[in-house]
């Protein structure tokens, strides 16, 4: 067995145990430490396979900005685990039977891929071409070519609903002033400004008070 060989079987033990302790752990901050060890030991199995770009891809987005926002939300949120877990029982013959069926199908797909019988081919000059040229350079090209209309169609799906989200839990405080981008937009240099017309000169209210006082006393 060679070093590639032990890598790969220590990064699938590491990420099945993981995997495992995802779902098994009582702490919720904990499981989701867990997910990240998984999706960085994931990562390292996509790095020997050569996919350099997903692998980056995985812990860049996954590891560094979704499962941080989860890190956060789990501390912040007051979750009352004990209320969680009493339904676990209840639903897990059919989460092990949905379990065991997504397994066997990936292993009826997958067992192809692993048929030790079955001689190499050697590799032509065209495979070895290929070989020699990234991935992630192929892969943008692929992305932004042959698929960009997808690829556009998904970004606006992904803007709109982030604009949805922020528009679903935007609240408005009634301790605070608010002023309306629309209305600031729309206004005029004359509802702005306004000007009062005044006498020059005014009576003090002191001495209005004072004067009908000294009547009376007379």
């Amino acid at each position: 067995m060679d070093v590639k060989t032990g890598l790969f079987y220590v990064f699938s033990t590491v990420l099945l145990f993981a995997a495992f302790r995802v779902i098994t752990a009582r702490n919720p901050v904990h499981a989701v430490l867990y997910l990240v060890l998984a999706f960085f030991q994931a990562a390292m199995v996509w790095m020997l396979l050569k996919a350099e770009f997903l692998s980056i891809a995985l812990v860049l987005v996954y590891v560094g900005a979704v499962m941080v926002l989860f890190l956060f939300v789990v501390m912040m949120l007051d979750i009352n685990i004990d209320s969680i877990r009493k339904g676990f029982w209840k639903h897990f013959p059919l989460a092990a039977l949905m379990g065991v069926v997504i397994a066997l199908e990936m292993a009826a797909v997958m067992m192809k891929g692993f048929r030790l019988g079955e001689p190499l081919a050697a590799p032509s000059a065209m495979g070895q071409a290929a070989a020699q040229v990234s991935n992630t350079k192929e892969l943008g090209k692929v992305l932004y070519l042959q698929y960009v209309y997808p690829l556009e169609v998904a970004a606006a799906i992904l803007l709109v609903a982030m604009i949805a989200a922020i528009a679903l839990t935007l609240r408005q405080r009634k301790d605070t002033k608010y002023t309306s981008p629309s209305d600031q937009v729309r206004v005029k240099s004359k509802d702005r400004l306004s000007v009062l017309k005044m006498s020059a000169t005014q009576v003090a209210p002191a001495q209005q008070e004072a004067e009908p006082t000294t009547e009376n006393k007379a």
